[in-house]
């Protein structure tokens, strides 16, 4: 297996739709930026919240230091990991950049259309637009340079794994920020990088419509038999050895649409109520048997 030759098809598959889809998220990104977080002094992290930050201190044009900054962190990059591994940072600490350059202006001219009488409004549509934009961005394969250097940079030589490198970076200058811009500040960061960090899971991932049962009985027959000729649902038998005991006994596993996870459930409890249960979100079925549009348990159930 040409594991290589399989990754750089991989990399290329819809590369042009791929960048689209990143310059919009970086857009996005720019335009939330100078609308909401520019305009309320809200830092949630990276060169662009420092930028918030020195330009509250001294007055320093954030569009500059930004532009300063990210490029000497490229640099610093190309010195430390070389060329290669520094190449996928360069599009996004460009681009970022000058994205935000160029809708400076249109956020000034929306601004009147965003002002809201509660602040936690703001909040919501900050971490919102956040969320989504940086998603785009992330599932495309790109990153926006900057704080993204120095987390590569922990994790090479602080020995981090990456999200805590990203996390206490950006602490560190939320923190910062909350110093010099005031406490409230720095809650206002927490809820928005909260409620965007889960936006992110979910469009990196997608939302679980299904749920993954791992089931271990003493009347696994009955229950495959139920599952399989009564609820026209899929099941795999596992064949498992306990740790402590060593026996060896088998296990089913099912996947059941999440509407149905209560129902199927409770038939399973009913036909054994000493049944033991392991269910999982189920992000993603690929292959298999697929049920036809409007398949319910419910009315299986009511069929019968």
């Amino acid at each position: 297996m040409d594991i290589k030759k399989i990754f750089k098809a991989v990399n290329h598959k819809n590369r042009v739709a791929k960048l689209c889809f990143m310059i919009l998220g970086v857009f996005i990104l720019a335009l939330n930026y100078n609308l909401f977080l520019v305009k309320n002094e809200i830092v949630i992290g990276g060169v662009s919240g420092l930028a918030i930050v020195f330009n509250s201190l001294w007055g320093w044009n954030n569009q500059i230091f930004i532009y300063v900054v990210s490029f000497l962190l490229l640099i610093v990059s190309f010195i430390l990991f070389g060329f290669k591994k520094s190449t996928p940072a360069i599009l996004g600490t460009v681009l970022y950049p000058v994205m935000i350059t160029f809708t400076h202006p249109l956020a000034e001219m929306l601004s009147e259309y965003f002002l809201f009488e509660d602040f936690i409004t703001t909040i919501a549509f900050t971490s919102i637009i956040y969320g989504i934009a940086s998603g785009l961005v992330y599932k495309m394969g790109y990153n926006t340079g900057g704080s993204d250097i120095v987390m590569q940079i922990m994790c090479k030589y602080l020995h981090m794994p990456e999200g805590k490198a990203t996390f206490i970076s950006n602490l560190v200058v939320v923190l910062f920020a909350g110093a010099v811009l005031g406490v409230n500040k720095v809650v206002y960061a927490i809820i928005i990088l909260y409620v965007s960090s889960l936006i992110v899971d979910k469009m990196l991932i997608g939302i679980s419509k299904s749920k993954l049962f791992i089931i271990q009985s003493n009347k696994l027959s009955e229950l495959e038999s139920a599952i399989i000729d009564d609820l026209k649902l899929g099941v795999t038998v596992l064949q498992a050895k306990g740790g402590y005991s060593n026996k060896k006994q088998d296990m089913l596993l099912c996947v059941v649409p999440t509407n149905d996870y209560s129902l199927f459930k409770e038939i399973i409890l009913t036909i054994d109520k000493d049944a033991f249960l392991i269910v999982n979100d189920c992000y993603d079925i690929e292959g298999g048997t697929i049920r036809t549009k409007g398949y319910s348990l419910d009315n299986i159930v009511r069929d019968i």
